[in-house]
């Protein structure tokens, strides 16, 4: 089989991504972007469940599905039947990386564990990806990433002391954990390929929504396990720096960080309250964490009084560090992003011109691309079932009657 070639720092690299929703699919989606071949496996009655998620085209067309399955090649197969995981098999066959996000033994289950993996493509890479993890004694319950930002600790730490836990607006723990198994699949291939003279062996990578998430905490756990520390919400302060927070202005609100001497000095000047830098409750960053209300109250006073636009104006000329809130339709505007190429414009024969994310980050010589956005369910039935593995008319024709493709 001979993949196709594609710009990018993962040109020549080949996924069989067999993962539904979010988690899987994100990685698969940053493989996919930076030139990897992606090979995306749906089942041949329903699709990928994204493709039903809002906001829809006036033709149906979810923008949801359209941004997450760019730049794969989507194929039915019906992993579950006999015939299904010999032509998985196939796939496998000279793919460098396997990516699947089912619940832990169902690939064991359905003949496409790793040992049955490694036995027809001892280089594969496969990364797996559940709520919990192949192992310990919640591996087998279902996990989706809400129940992940509530066990890893984020939703506790997430929101305002007075207010209950608060989830977030966007899928964290799964593109969190995809962001992770990213990269992991390539350390993996890094070691595989190069490292020490290359092994050339796959390996098994093992993902949970909780960990990746979990694993943000830096110094809390040594922090819980030398003293006891539990961080608890803080609205938008952070624990160990001050100042740190969104503040209102006379027409919304804007944010600033100062978490150093030299910039918060700079913000006492800006705001003409030289003052505060003599205080001892604002000494240093340890004072100021503790007493944040006190200076929070001291700034907003100041920034109630100007407008977003003024006060970022009067705080930049003093080299402070702070920012508007956008929302999406701000982002569209600014000449930051504009000026980054942050968007690129895409032609999509359902749903017509499509501005979307450019690949991110940039790279200075084998940028990604966007080659096309989701495609059909199916699309690539022909091209890759009969281009590339060589089935016949006649075996393809009786596979999709049968309802395994």
């Amino acid at each position: 089989m001979t993949a196709r070639e594609r710009t990018g720092p993962l040109d020549g690299l080949r996924v069989i991504d067999m993962s539904g929703m979010i988690s899987g699919a994100f990685a698969t989606t940053m493989m996919g972007d930076f030139g990897a071949d992606v090979v995306m496996i749906e089942h041949p009655e329903v699709g990928d469940p994204i493709r039903e998620w809002p906001q829809k085209t006036a033709e149906g067309e979810s923008l949801s599905w359209k941004s997450l399955g760019r730049n794969k090649r989507c194929v039915t197969l019906d992993l579950g039947s006999d015939r299904g995981r010999d032509v998985a098999l196939t796939l496998i066959d000279d793919a460098d990386v396997v990516v699947e996000n089912f619940r832990p033994g169902t690939m064991e289950r359905w003949g496409l564990g790793p040992e049955a993996v490694h036995a027809v493509n001892e280089r594969a890479i496969m990364v797996r990806l559940s709520g919990y993890g192949q192992t310990g004694p919640k591996s087998q319950k279902p996990g989706f990433g809400t129940v992940a930002e509530g066990i890893s600790g984020w939703a506790h730490a997430n929101g305002f002391p007075d207010r209950e836990p608060l989830l977030p607006p966007i899928s964290l723990a799964d593109l969190t954990a995809a962001q992770f198994a990213l990269q992991a699949a390539l350390m993996a291939v890094f070691e595989r390929d190069v490292g020490r003279g290359g092994s050339g062996e796959g390996q098994v990578i093992d993902v949970s929504l909780v960990e990746p998430l979990w694993r943000l905490f830096f110094g809390e756990v040594e922090a819980y396990d030398k003293q006891g520390y539990v961080s608890e919400r803080n609205g938008n302060r952070h624990s160990s720096t001050a100042p740190r927070n969104v503040y209102e202005t006379a027409d919304g609100y804007m944010t600033m960080s100062a978490s150093n001497q030299k910039i918060f000095e700079r913000v006492a000047e800006a705001i003409d309250r030289e003052d505060l830098v003599d205080d001892p409750r604002f000494a240093d960053n340890e004072a100021r964490v503790e007493h944040v209300e006190a200076l929070d109250d001291a700034i907003e006073a100041w920034t109630r009084e100007r407008t977003t636009e003024e006060a970022i104006e009067v705080l930049e000329a003093n080299d402070a560090i702070v920012g508007p809130v956008y929302d999406m339709s701000d982002i569209f505007e600014d000449e930051q992003f504009r000026a980054r190429e942050d968007f690129v414009e895409v032609e999509d024969p359902e749903v017509g011109s499509v501005e979307t994310f450019a690949p991110i980050p940039k790279f200075s010589r084998t940028p990604g691309d966007v080659e096309f956005l989701g495609p059909r369910h199916g699309e690539h039935n022909e091209a890759v079932y009969k281009g590339e593995l060589g089935m016949s008319d006649e075996t393809f024709a009786e596979l999709a009657a049968d309802g395994v493709i």
